[in-house]
C-alpha cells in the first residue's frame, strides 16, 4: 500500500490532504481493491462506486453545483486520486473516471433539471454511468460517427451501433454521440441521454480484452429517445466530447504514473533480494542501469501529467496540446516501464497472476483509449506547428 504523493510545487496544501483521504480509503477497502473478477463485473462495480461515493471521492470527477452551475473540476485531484488507485486496481480506477467522463457532457452542456436527474445519483455511486462514442468504422476519428438520430416529432429515433463501450451491459444510462445531420462531418453530431431500459437498446456481450474489463458494445434498433434528453443543442455533440478529452485525458497519464510506480516498487524489492553468481542483481551495473531508466521515465512522466493538470486549473484556456502530451509521454513512459519489470522478474514476470504480469496487459490499453497515441502525436504536432511557443 505504499504510495504517497510526489512533492512537486503544481500542489497545493489541498491536493496533499487529499492524497491522506484517498490513501485511507485505500486501507479501509483494500479488499476492493484486490478483487480481479474475469467477467462478471456488475456486483463489484457498485460495491466500488457505492464505497466511492460514500467517501465524496466521486465529486472530484463530478463536481457540486454552486449557484446553478457546476464548475470545472480540478484536474490535479482527478490525477492523483487515478494514480492512487491505479497503483493498485486498474478496476477501480475505471469505476472512478467512468462517472466522470460518462457524464461530462451533462454537467458541461445540460440543462439544469435534467442535468441534476442524473447526476445527483450518480455523484452517490448508486448509478452508473457510459459514454457511447467509438463505433465500428470510427474509433480516434468520431467525425466519421455513422449511428443516426432522427428527428420524429417529440423524439429521436436511434439506429447504429457502438464498440468499446466501457460499462457496457452495466451501466444504467448512456451519453450516445449519433448523427443528427446539422451539417457534415463533427458539425452534424449531437449528444443524447439514453436509459439502459430503453427500448430497442441492447449491450454486450462482454469483449474480453487481455486484462479484464468491463467493455462491450451497444445497439440500437429504432430506439426512440425524448427530445428533451439532446445535451446542448443539436451538433454540439462534437465539441462536447472534445471538451471532456481536455479534461480527462491528462488523467489518463495519472493512471499509468501509478503504474509505473508500482513495477518500479516491485522492480526494486525484487532486484535488492534476487541472488544470481554470488550477489543480488541490484548489484549489477545492467540492472542498475535499468533501475535509472525506469527511474528517469517515470519522472518524466509525473511532471508532464501534472503539469497539463496546472495549467489546466490554474492558466486556463485550452489545453489539447498539453492534455495529449500528457497521455502520449506518460503512457509510452509507463509501458517501458512496465516492460523492464517484467524483464528483471524473468519467469516470474510472464507467470500468470503475479504483479507486474496483471499491469503489463493493464499497462498496453492505454496507448490506444482516449484517443491513440499515433493521433495525439498529430495533435501534439499541429499544435506546435500553428504555434511553437511553448
Amino acid at each position: 500500500m505504499s504510495w504517497e504523493l510526489t512533492k512537486l510545487p503544481f500542489f497545493e496544501a489541498s491536493h496533499y490532504a487529499l492524497a491522506d483521504r484517498v490513501n485511507a480509503w485505500r486501507e479501509k477497502h483494500a479488499s476492493l481493491l484486490h478483487s480481479h473478477p474475469e467477467r462478471e463485473f456488475g456486483p463489484i462495480a457498485r460495491e466500488i462506486l457505492r464505497a466511492l461515493g460514500e467517501a465524496g471521492l466521486i465529486e472530484y470527477v463530478l463536481p457540486q453545483p454552486k449557484g446553478g452551475a457546476i464548475a470545472r473540476p480540478d484536474v490535479r485531484s482527478i490525477c492523483l486520486i487515478r494514480e492512487a488507485l491505479a497503483y493498485d486496481s486498474f478496476l477501480v480506477d475505471s469505476m472512478f473516471v467512468m462517472q466522470g467522463l460518462g457524464t461530462a457532457p451533462l454537467w458541461q452542456h445540460a440543462d439544469p433539471a435534467l442535468r441534476d436527474s442524473y447526476l445527483v445519483p450518480c455523484r452517490k455511486g448508486e448509478r452508473i454511468a457510459a459514454l457511447a462514442l467509438t463505433e465500428p468504422d470510427a474509433g480516434s476519428d468520431l467525425a466519421q460517427a455513422a449511428t443516426t438520430a432522427t428527428l420524429d416529432g417529440d423524439t429521436y429515433v436511434l439506429n447504429g451501433e457502438k464498440r468499446w463501450i466501457t460499462n457496457a451491459g452495466i451501466a444504467d444510462f448512456y451519453i450516445v454521440v449519433a448523427r443528427t445531420g446539422e451539417g457534415p462531418g463533427a458539425r452534424g453530431l449531437s449528444a443524447l441521454i439514453v436509459d439502459a431500459k430503453t427500448s430497442g437498446l441492447t449491450a454486450g456481450p462482454q469483449t474480453d480484452l487481455i486484462a479484464p474489463h468491463p467493455i462491450g458494445p451497444v445497439r440500437f434498433e429504432n430506439c426512440r429517445v425524448p427530445k428533451a434528453n439532446m445535451i446542448g443543442g443539436a451538433g454540439s455533440g462534437f465539441k462536447a466530447a472534445m471538451a471532456t478529452f481536455d479534461i480527462f485525458r491528462p488523467s489518463v497519464g495519472g493512471a499509468a504514473i501509478g503504474a509505473a510506480r508500482r513495477a518500479l516498487k516491485e522492480t526494486i524489492d525484487r532486484v535488492k533480494t534476487r541472488r544470481m553468481f554470488g550477489k543480488t542483481m541490484a548489484e549489477m551495473d545492467a540492472v542498475q542501469g535499468k533501475i535509472a531508466d525506469m527511474t528517469a521515465d517515470t519522472e518524466t512522466a509525473i511532471l508532464m501529467v501534472y503539469r497539463a493538470a496546472w495549467q489546466s486549473d490554474v492558466v486556463g484556456g485550452r489545453v489539447t496540446r498539453e492534455s495529449a502530451l500528457a497521455k502520449y509521454v506518460a503512457t509510452e513512459a509507463a509501458q517501458r516501464v512496465v516492460d523492464s519489470a517484467v524483464q528483471l522478474h524473468g519467469a516470474l514476470g510472464v507467470a500468470r497472476g503475479s504483479i507486474v504480469e496483471q499491469l503489463y496487459r493493464d499497462v498496453r490499453p492505454m496507448r490506444i483509449y482516449e484517443g491513440a497515441n499515433e493521433v495525439q502525436k498529430m495533435v501534439i504536432a499541429r499544435a506546435m506547428l500553428a504555434d511553437p511557443k511553448p
